[in-house]
């Protein structure tokens, strides 16, 4: 197939690789760019836990740290491995990868922090009462519309900035966030990840 690839230049090298790996055309379409939201040094003793919910944000929060934080929980697989490339030890990473299942998983009292992108969603806040720091915004952009037979969409905002670009190609979202998203947008979702990291899209994709 034509696969129309949407991450950000800087993250889709390793899945335009397993793509091409495996057979498929592949189309680069970046619809978001990500922009960090400071320089400033973060101290992370005071939190029992800090929680990070992308590769993005553990990028941008291991540039940032000043000490080792004393627990640290990833979202998932690929957010463990880009904390684990700092440096870094993992202590949580729930079976359910989402928001509500780090809420499920995370041991009750203690202090928390919640280091995401800025118009993340904050169950932890709202739920745990978890501080929030922004470390970096999404971009969304505006290219014209790609030609292709399925689109690859690792996100939220990734799914309305497709939609603007009036492509109506079948799309497989990365969870079910994104899949909502795309359907609120007029797309058709062909497919949602199991996991939601590069293999549970090609597993998606491999399932049509």
């Amino acid at each position: 197939m034509k696969v129309v690839v949407t991450r950000a230049e800087t993250q889709a090298d390793e899945l335009v690789a397993r793509l091409e790996a495996v057979g498929h055309d592949v189309v680069r379409c970046p619809l978001i760019r990500i922009e960090p939201l400071g320089d400033e040094a973060i101290d992370p003793s005071p939190y029992d836990w800090v929680v990070v919910t992308s590769p993005n944000g553990a990028h941008e929060l291991a540039r940032r740290l000043t000490v080792t934080p004393q627990r640290l929980a990833a979202i998932g697989p690929a957010t463990a491995a880009a904390l684990r490339s700092h440096g870094l030890r993992v202590d949580l990473v729930p079976e359910l990868r989402t928001q509500a299942g780090l809420l499920a998983e995370l041991p009750p009292g203690g202090r928390v922090l919640l280091a995401a992108a800025e118009g993340a969603r904050r169950l932890l806040v709202d739920q745990r009462g978890a501080d929030f720091l922004p470390l970096y915004r999404t971009i969304e952009l505006h290219p014209p519309a790609p030609d292709g037979d399925v689109a690859l969409l690792a996100s939220a905002s990734a799914a309305r900035a497709f939609a603007a670009t009036g492509a109506r190609m079948p799309v497989v979202a990365i969870g079910p966030q994104t899949a909502a998203e795309a359907r609120e947008h007029g797309l058709e979702v062909a497919g949602v990840a199991e996991t939601q990291d590069v293999d549970g899209l090609l597993d998606a994709l491999a399932s049509l």
